[in-house]
This record gives C-alpha cells, sequence and structure tokens, in this order.
C-alpha cells in the first residue's frame, strides 16, 4: 500500500501545527517519523488514519483520498495510539473480539487466532488485560491494530515506557509486520529507528527538515569534519579563540575532565583541515593539547543538528548544505 500526503496542514484555531507536509511511503516501507516532543508527530499520526481532518492537503492512499473515500481506506489501516486504548476490566480475549466485531470483521474467531499467534498471546488470551505487564499490554494492542488484515499500520510511541526487554521484543514484532505490510512508526527514541526503519523522516515545528535512510543522512552530515579536544587552558579564553578559527561551523563546550582544562566538539567545513588550525593555536597561545580526535557523525548528530535550527526542507538525495550556528558558550 503506498501512502502519499500533499501539502499537510493543520491548525488549532490560530495554532498552526502542520505546515505544508509532502511525503510517501512505498509499499513494503518501514518508515520511521522521527521528531522531538511537540514536533507534530502525533497530529500528523492521526490526520493519517483519519481520526483527525486536515485543515488543507491531501492524503491519498493508493490513490484514493481519505477524506472522500474515508470508511474504505480507514478498513485497511490499522492504529495504534500513543495511549494504548485498552479495557483493563476485559480479558485479552474478550478485548479482542470487541475490536474485531467495532472493525466488522468478516470471520472475528479466525483472525484473532491469527493475530494472537502472530503477536504471541497464545499463553495470555485468559488473562485479564489489567493484569498484563507494559509489554504485553503493547502486544494487545498491535494485536488488536491487526484485526482484519489491514495494508498499513500506524505505530505512534510504540515502546514508551518499555524496559530495555519489552523494547526489543516490539522491534522484532514490528520487523516481521514489516515484512508483509507498510508501517509507518512514530518516536522520538533514535535507536528504533536505527534498529527497525528501512527509512527515516525528520519532522521539526510542523516541518519536514530531513529523510533518508539512516546511512544517506549521516553521509549527507558527513560534509563537515567534527573534532573533540580537551585543552589545558581557561574555558573563556579557549572557547573566543577556537570561534575566531576560520571555516569553523559550531563549537560546543563540554564539562572538563579537571580544573584548568576545556573539553569541546568541533565542527568545521572540510575543505579545511580544522586539526591543523587546532594544533597552531593551542602553540600560540602555550595551552598544552592534553586530546584531539576525529569523530564519527552519527543519527544523534544529525537529529539535534536538524531539530535545533530554523526548519528547512532537507532531502538525502539532493544533499542540501545545513548551515549550523557557533553556538555561544554563556
Amino acid at each position: 500500500m503506498d501512502i502519499e500526503v500533499k501539502n499537510l496542514r493543520k491548525n488549532f484555531g490560530s495554532t498552526a501545527v502542520l505546515n505544508g507536509l509532502n511525503f510517501r511511503v512505498a509499499k513494503g516501507e518501514i518508515l520511521g517519523f522521527l521528531g522531538p516532543n511537540g514536533a507534530g508527530k502525533t497530529t500528523t499520526m492521526r490526520v493519517i488514519t483519519g481520526f483527525l481532518s486536515p485543515t488543507s492537503g491531501q492524503v491519498l492512499v493508493d490513490g484514493r483520498d481519505l477524506l472522500d473515500q474515508s470508511v474504505d481506506v480507514r478498513k485497511k489501516i490499522g492504529y495504534l495510539p500513543e495511549n494504548n486504548p485498552l479495557y483493563p476490566e476485559l480479558r485479552v480475549f474478550e478485548y479482542l473480539r470487541f475490536a474485531a466485531v467495532a472493525k466488522q470483521v468478516a470471520q472475528p474467531d479466525q483472525e484473532i487466532r491469527k493475530v494472537v499467534a502472530g503477536c504471541g498471546l497464545r499463553e495470555r488470551v485468559g488473562q485479564g488485560i489489567g493484569t498484563l505487564s507494559k509489554g504485553l499490554r503493547q502486544r494487545v494492542g498491535l494485536a488488536a491494530a491487526l484485526l482484519g488484515n489491514p495494508e498499513l499500520i500506524v505505530l505512534d510511541e510504540p515502546t514508551s515506557g518499555l524496559d530495555p526487554n519489552q523494547i526489543v521484543e516490539i522491534r522484532h514484532l514490528i520487523r516481521d509486520i514489516g515484512k508483509t505490510r507498510t508501517v509507518i512508526l512514530s518516536t522520538h527514541i533514535l535507536q528504533e529507528v536505527q534498529a527497525s526503519c528501512t527509512r527515516v523522516l525528520i519532522i521539526n515545528r510542523g516541518q519536514i527538515v530531513g529523510q533518508g535512510t539512516t546511512a544517506e543522512l549521516t553521509t549527507q552530515a558527513a560534509g563537515r569534519q567534527r573534532v573533540e579536544a580537551v585543552i589545558a587552558g581557561p574555558e573563556d579564553a579557549v572557547g573566543a579563540a577556537l570561534r575566531q578559527l576560520p571555516g569553523v561551523a559550531s563549537l560546543e563546550l563540554r564539562v572538563a575532565p579537571a580544573a584548568g582544562e576545556t573539553a569541546l566538539t568541533l565542527e568545521a567545513e572540510k575543505t579545511r583541515d580544522v586539526r591543523r588550525d587546532l594544533f597552531d593555536l593551542c602553540v600560540q597561545h602555550h595551552w598544552p593539547l592534553l586530546e584531539l580526535k576525529v569523530s564519527a557523525v552519527s543519527l544523534e548528530d544529525v537529529f539535534h543538528r536538524l531539530t535545533t535550527e530554523q526548519p528547512q526542507s532537507v532531502t538525502a538525495t539532493t544533499a542540501t548544505s545545513v548551515t549550523v550556528p557557533v553556538i555561544p558558550h554563556s
């Protein structure tokens, strides 16, 4: 199932939450929808699943408009909201049967047996939902989303609040689901995207600021040289001097390992080897250079860079450079 979102906007009163989103999800993809809290992830999920109407724009599911053919299109969508809407007084089987009837599933008992097996709940069907762990409750929510054999599964923060072992179990389940369906996974946890998703879309302040595979995004960001250093010198003086070096794009002063030392992370354009400039600066000021190393750019670095700037559309295919201001130290 292909999903296409065109110029999607959503306002709540005078507040614009989504500001013209455009993206496409191909059949069989697991798309990681990544962004900080308040970026518009949940609102996008609710619009895509038909729970909210957009202020303007379109959501096309296999070419069919979600608003024009809402009932038919939504039958093909399974949705697990951020707050899993379970009834703790019901047993697992009772809840799934209720969900199957509400979805008008043709053969509810057969469907329930299938999703129970797929979600690893065979031994829990007679257990009260209120007695289940958070991880097992998420499995019940996933099972309910899978009833009716939907072609698109939308998961909003599916591992929120889980312990590390439960997170690994849900990751495996999501990857299994993604083998036969299109999956959109909303999260602010970077490890979830790297472990589960085939492609990443980063949203900030209601706009898409980056998209591509994790490898494409980190390669794009690697247009800069990133070094970490520890200098035996006063922080204020070291910081002021480093900001004057040619080609410096960003500077972050970190907690130093000892008094009288300055620890820092610096990024500069790759056209200039900033290590030589940094070394010469230390010699000039008689500051011993205690540590110097080049560090790789991670998805966390990309996420931080794209979500702490003013939004601008960035894709891995266009490899548009992103300007990062020098960060002053206060």
